[in-house]
């Protein structure tokens, strides 16, 4: 296919996208049923319920990729009726083009053009993922510094602190940290926060925010108080994650959270000498 031809349709599939109120990007059926090159709606529609099947055979919600509409066209100079369409993803826009007739070029430039645009669409979400995970870890780390000031402070002791998380962990995970680290096969040395999910990274950080909290208002003084203190707290965040489908404990480990901020420093720094050299 010839580069001229590529790039008219790439253009006339992106002057196609709509957006809805959240930024979601979006093809009306009708449009896509032109882009593709098929003249009838009802060869359409079977191409688009072998793309419903697949996208249920992958686990995504149809629902969520394919939302029935309607729309009103004009059927005379005064006249308008309502016809069926249907609000595409662009997941829904690749499953369609995967089902559609491989002869057509149209099919053939779709398929190359969504897949791509889908897998751009994985890579960006994954980034934002590992993002939000590397700042909860930084958050954490920067709580559970001032927790361990509090406690000297309040103590006149800095030997209390890996004591008081530890039973934290224990309450939050039904383990304490040295039992978890085995059971998620951490290696020594390092901590069992640098391989924990997002979502307990802020656990943790939040039970922890609430104890150095009470610990200033209540003026808690001695490891046994702190102590019960971070129990409570952790107890109380535990039975929350509970409560929503959340086993703590049995939440599976991550990447070494070291290896996702040295990846994520890579491509930065790939992506600046790239504009380097295009601004150049």
């Amino acid at each position: 296919m010839k580069k001229e031809i590529i790039q008219s349709l790439v253009n006339n599939f992106e002057s196609y996208a709509k957006k809805t109120e959240e930024g979601v990007d979006f093809w009306l059926a009708r449009d896509l049923q032109q882009l593709l090159g098929y003249d009838k709606w009802d060869n359409f529609l079977n191409v688009i319920s072998k793309a419903k099947i697949a996208c249920e055979n992958t686990g995504h919600n149809v629902s969520d990729h394919f939302a029935d509409v309607g729309k009103m066209v004009k059927i005379g100079s005064d006249t308008e009726r309502e016809i069926i369409d249907i609000m595409l993803t662009r997941y829904a826009c690749y499953l369609i083009a995967q089902n559609g007739d491989p002869r057509k070029d149209e099919i053939s430039f779709a398929q190359n053009y969504f897949a791509v645009q889908t897998r751009k669409l994985e890579i960006i979400e994954k980034r934002i993922e590992e993002f939000e995970r590397v700042k909860a870890r930084h958050k954490l780390s920067e709580t559970e510094k001032e927790l361990s000031s509090v406690i000297f402070q309040q103590t006149r002791s800095d030997k209390n602190f890996a004591l008081i998380r530890s039973k934290g962990d224990k309450a939050l995970f039904g383990y304490g940290t040295s039992e978890m680290k085995t059971r998620l096969g951490v290696p020594q040395g390092r901590a069992l926060s640098d391989f924990q999910p997002t979502i307990l990274l802020k656990a943790k950080d939040f039970a922890t925010e609430i104890t150095i909290f009470n610990t200033k208002v209540k003026n808690l003084r001695t490891e046994q108080s702190i102590s019960d203190e971070h129990i409570i707290n952790n107890r109380s965040v535990r039975k929350t994650l509970l409560s929503r489908g959340i086993r703590p404990e049995s939440l599976p480990k991550e990447e070494d959270i070291k290896k996702v901020e040295r990846k994520l420093s890579s491509d930065t720094k790939k992506q600046l000498k790239k504009l380097d050299k295009l601004n150049k």
